[in-house]
Parts: C-alpha cells; structure tokens; sequence
C-alpha cells in the first residue's frame, strides 16, 4: 500500500475570521419561542453575522498547550448524517499534517462507517484469523494495540468497527461502562491523539466514548435542528461529565454543510446555548466531502483547497498548537 504524506496546505486559502464578540448570543434566550426567534433573526446583518466564522468563548484560551501526554477526543451525535465521521477524519489529518501521530477508533457498527468504506486498515500480510477489530477489544479478546492498523496515510492509525460491533449494544458481556477507556490507557501506542468516532445513537458504544475521552466534539449539520435529539445529547453528555467522567471538557461544536442563512445563525445559537463553553466552529459544504470515500484518504489528500479541509485545519490549530512548536 503507497503512502500518503499530509503536510501544511497551501496559504490560498480563504481562512475564516475567529471572533470573541457574537450577536449570535442574543437569540439564545429565543429559543423556545419561534415567532420572536424569527423576528430576531431577521433584524441581524446579514453579511457580518450570519457569515462563515469561528466563534471563540473570550475566556477560553487558545491553542491549547500539548505537554505531550495523550488526550482523547470523541466526535458525538445520535442524529446521522451531522457530519461526525468527516469531523472525525479531518480533525485527525489536521493534526497528523501538524506534526501529531492520531489513531483512529471506527466505534459505528454501520456497514458505511469510517473503516468500511472509507479509511481501510492495511491488513498486508495479516491472515484474515488475525485480523482483529473494536469488536475484539469491547469483548475483551484482544488489547487495543492487537487492533491498531496502518492506513495508507503516514501517522494515522485506525481501529475498524467489525462486523458485528453492534452486539456490543445488548450483550452484557461486553463494553461495560468505562471499557474502551481502559483500553486506551492500557495501550503501549506510540500515538499522540486518539479520536473516537461514536455510532449515530445514545447507546452503550457512545457512553463508551464519552467516558474515554479528555473532550468531545460536536458536530451539527446547519438545518437540521431536532431539539428532542438535541437535548437527549446535551443531558447525556451532562450526565457523564456528572458521574463518571468529571474531566470531559466539551472542546467544539461544528457547524457541518455550512451555508449562509438564517439556518446557520439558528444552529449556532443552539449550540452556544447547549455548550457555552465550546468554540463553535464553521465547515463550509463542499461536494468534495462526499467524493473523499472513494479516494480512501482525508478530503484534505486530494483537495487541499477545498473550504471544508481549511476550516478543519483552522479549527485544529485551534485546540492544540502545531507540535514542532511544544516543548519537548
């Protein structure tokens, strides 16, 4: 399998303003009447607060210092088709292209998930008995680094989902609270940062995520508001930083398929409603999105232009600094 070098992208690109300042906020108190939200909407300027931007909480500040311990990030929400898998895939070849080793947790037992059709393990060599998946690790037969995979992108690891990671969901034997957090800490991985992308659903599996990781991520396709999912999600990811995971900070929530409408600005007041401690971060729709599959690399691979690989790179260098610039 060739390999694929990832690398800073070129410096056409059109970067997004980060702003600490959001009229955006206004419409928070909104929310739940739908006549004054509109109203309300209206009455923005439509060319300076409705447009593609990354807003920053003033007291949060940024990049992040790495001091070179592993962290853990969980890309999380029930509702399908938000972006999460992307998120997830982006994220993790924005910090491999600035210097980190990321591997990759496929935990969506979907036959389309991100090991299945998109970032394939290399199993070169490996006979199919051996050839070990998350299913393997949540039942408790193999350690995680049995199956940690090469891909064909230099520093970047995946963990396939397996076929029948679903299992996971309703037998007692396997993935109790706080198992794949174990596994990560017990694992000997030369890898920097692990990204967990958790299965469209509020079940055993994206508890799991949730407890292993340092932050999550949430992504929200502009338009699709579901506020019965929204605060499910919300009260979940509550409850775990309330009993069993007091140290999950909610990093970012990203505005996936980007557009500019009163959608956008909707999305984004929802967001800083549910998570005011989170940057809320723009990825501009591009068709190249749903090309990358086929290629079997990041959209950043083969369209390092596109908008949707620079707003993830932005937002990337947001939470952590490159890491040739960490101390040693």
């Amino acid at each position: 399998m060739s390999m694929t070098v990832l690398g800073p992208l070129p410096s056409t690109h059109d970067r997004l303003d980060v702003v600490s300042e959001w009229r955006i906020d206004e419409m928070i108190a909104l929310l739940d009447d739908d006549e004054a939200l509109k109203a309300a909407l209206e009455q923005l300027d439509y060319a300076r607060d409705v447009r593609a931007q990354i807003f920053v909480p003033p007291t949060l500040a940024v990049p992040a210092t790495f001091t070179g311990e592993h962290r853990t990030y969980v890309c999380i929400n029930q509702k399908g088709g938000a972006g999460k898998t992307t998120t997830a895939m982006e994220l993790a070849a924005a910090f491999v292209a600035m210097g980190y080793t990321v591997r990759l947790i496929d935990a969506d037992p979907q036959e389309a998930s991100l090991s299945g059709v998109w970032l394939l393990p290399d199993f070169d060599g490996i006979r199919e008995a051996d050839r070990y998946t998350l299913t393997d690790v949540l039942f408790g037969r193999q350690p995680l680094d049995e199956a940690t995979y090469e891909t064909r992108v230099q520093g970047l690891y995946i963990v396939p989902s397996g076929a029948h990671l679903g299992t996971v969901e309703y037998d007692p034997k396997a993935g109790r609270d706080g198992s794949l957090r174990s596994a990560i800490r017990r694992s000997k991985a030369e890898v920097d940062i692990t990204i967990i992308d958790a299965p469209p659903a509020l079940g055993k599996l994206s508890i799991n995520g949730l407890i292993a990781a340092d932050f999550a991520i949430v992504p929200l396709k502009v338009g699709a508001l579901d506020k019965r999912a929204l605060r499910e999600l919300h009260q979940t990811v509550r409850a775990v930083q309330e009993d069993v995971n007091p140290n999950l900070t909610v990093a970012a929530t990203v505005m996936t398929s980007w557009d500019k409408s009163w959608y956008a600005a909707k999305t984004a007041a929802q967001l800083r409603a549910d998570y005011p401690e989170a940057i809320v971060a723009t990825a501009r729709r591009s068709v190249k999105v749903a090309e990358a599959p086929d290629h079997g690399v990041p959209v950043r691979a083969f369209a390092p232009t596109a908008n949707t690989t620079g707003d993830y790179d932005q937002l990337a260098r947001l939470l952590l600094p490159v890491k040739e610039h960490t101390a040693a």
